[in-house]
């Protein structure tokens, strides 16, 4: 699947039904075909206007994302997200959710622990616009509501942060069972650790035996496809020759924070800085394998101010200046050529 199409819940549009709101309205009201009601996958742009229309038609964006959390039918979830329904506790379920929501953008999860509490940190996949209120908040709730279902309990969370607004803030409190802030610079759940640890009613570990091996497998395809890292390579790779670029530029085109880029990166095995030497590296040997380019324009193209300063970064990398490897290069392909 390519990197703009979201795969729609198969039970989205029958929950709609259940709470009284027509698919057909929602398409209508966001300007789309109404065959997008059967279609699988969508366009990003499509699945936002989606979301918002349906805030828009229920009128308070808090009360939208309640109503459809509460009703989204258990029997409707998709593999994935049965896996987490079905894990072993809490704890499970929101690691599998976090590892399985990969193959789904464009939200993504990120699991920290901060003393006795789990934060849940929402980020966005691809360097897109971040999603619509209404989109953030169904995404939270969805998560308590899980670990609700799951273990039989009315669980409340430990606090609720946003970045935007998201209407009437004592509809959510009451949801969440604690305070919801807004105005914040990211947007996160924090949830009471020992909760966590609660098991699920609803642990099926034949069905898990079944489902793991066919979504770690999806997962690694999708991974060896679109890992954070990649992303990061080809944001830098569009912004080297705009002078001096840092890992908050990157992380607001990728619509989240540095401290996520930074700690999201570290779980794939890779730093920003590192990244941004690799790109560099790459880059140049692209640029040298062209004639028509001269190497003080070679070194503005990918990043450096001036010519020594790439001169030295490049005998560090291949161990002689560009103009010789650029020699050696032409030599080897002549030889080819002759051969």
């Amino acid at each position: 699947m390519s990197e703009d199409r979201v795969k729609l819940a198969p039970g989205f549009w029958s929950s709609l039904r259940l709470i009284g709101i027509s698919p057909q309205e929602v398409a209508r009201h966001a300007r789309l075909s109404l065959t997008v009601i059967n279609d699988p996958v969508v366009t990003t742009a499509q699945y936002y206007a989606i979301w918002q229309a349906y805030a828009e038609l229920v009128g308070d964006t808090a009360t939208a994302i309640v109503k459809l959390a509460t009703a989204f039918e258990t029997a409707q979830y998709p593999p994935a997200a049965l896996a987490t329904f079905h894990a072993r506790d809490f704890r499970d379920a929101l690691m599998r959710m976090s590892r399985y929501k990969q193959m789904c953008p464009p939200e993504s999860l990120c699991l920290h622990q901060e003393g006795e509490h789990v934060v849940v940190e929402l980020g966005w996949q691809q360097a897109i616009e971040p999603g619509p209120p209404v989109l953030v908040g169904i995404t939270l709730a969805y998560l308590l509501e899980l670990g609700r279902r799951g273990t039989g309990r009315p669980l409340k969370a430990h606090s609720v942060e946003l970045v935007h607004d998201i209407g009437n803030s004592k509809v959510l409190e009451d949801f969440f069972g604690c305070s919801v802030r807004v105005g914040a610079s990211d947007n996160r759940l924090t949830l009471y650790g020992s909760d966590l640890d609660r098991p699920f009613v609803s642990y099926n570990e034949e069905l898990l035996d079944i489902l793991t091996p066919t979504l770690d497998r999806h997962l690694d395809e999708h991974q060896s496809r679109g890992k954070l890292s990649n992303k990061v390579k080809w944001i830098l790779s569009r912004c080297l020759s705009r002078g001096r670029i840092d890992i908050q530029t990157v992380a607001k085109e990728l619509g989240m924070s540095d401290r996520t880029l930074q700690r999201r990166l570290t779980e794939e095995g890779a730093n920003f800085k590192q990244l941004l030497v690799q790109t560099r590296h790459e880059q140049a040997l692209s640029y040298l394998a062209d004639p028509s380019l001269e190497i003080k324009e070679i070194a503005f193209l990918v990043g450096y101010e001036d010519q020594n300063s790439f001169y030295r970064a490049f005998r560090s990398w291949e161990g002689e200046t560009p103009a010789n490897w650029r020699l050696v290069q032409e030599h080897w392909r002549s030889s080819l050529v002759t051969e």
